[in-house]
């Protein structure tokens, strides 16, 4: 895994509205998880478009309102009562600074205010890096999940405890 680089510049996490689609679908599509599930425009935008409406997805923003990336997540994702990340994604020249972790702290920040909190996400077999980073933020493997998402892709069930 790369080193992470230092970030010079200030950045802001905020709902996100209809006006930063176009480059949550663009950080999409240039992502891992993009080439394998979201290669089709139409599908990467119904399913970011829905996630605006409902109010699941953050930005990252600079200090010129830039997107460099995003996290979209459910606060009763699992079961119904555990917040759960179903994409976090940063723009791939922005990648290692700091940015996804900073993403990841505000979903554990603001999704429940549970003082006895569980988190949860997947991450595709095909993405060491992601799970690595998971990994180094304190989430475990709890399971795995053949063929979860699509065949041939399996999944690895992560969860990290408040605390």
């Amino acid at each position: 895994m790369c080193e992470e680089r230092k970030w010079k510049k200030d950045i802001h996490i905020q709902l996100a509205n209809m006006k930063y689609t176009d480059s949550c679908i663009e950080i999409l599509q240039n992502s891992d998880l993009g080439r394998a599930y979201f290669s089709d425009y139409e599908k990467a935008a119904n399913m970011l478009t829905y996630a605006v409406v409902q109010e699941n997805i953050y930005v990252a923003l600079d200090e010129n309102e830039k997107c460099l990336g995003f996290i979209y997540y459910m606060t009763n994702g699992v079961f119904g009562s555990y917040p759960y990340i179903h994409i976090v994604a940063v723009k791939e020249e922005y990648r290692n600074y700091g940015i996804g972790k900073q993403l990841m702290k505000f979903f554990e920040d603001n999704a429940t205010d549970s003082s006895s909190a569980k988190y949860f996400l997947t991450v595709d077999d095909f993405n060491p890096r992601a799970k690595k980073l998971y990994e180094n933020l304190g989430y475990k493997c709890v399971g795995e999940l053949t063929d979860f998402y699509k065949e041939g892709i399996n999944c690895y069930l992560m969860m990290k405890r408040r605390g």
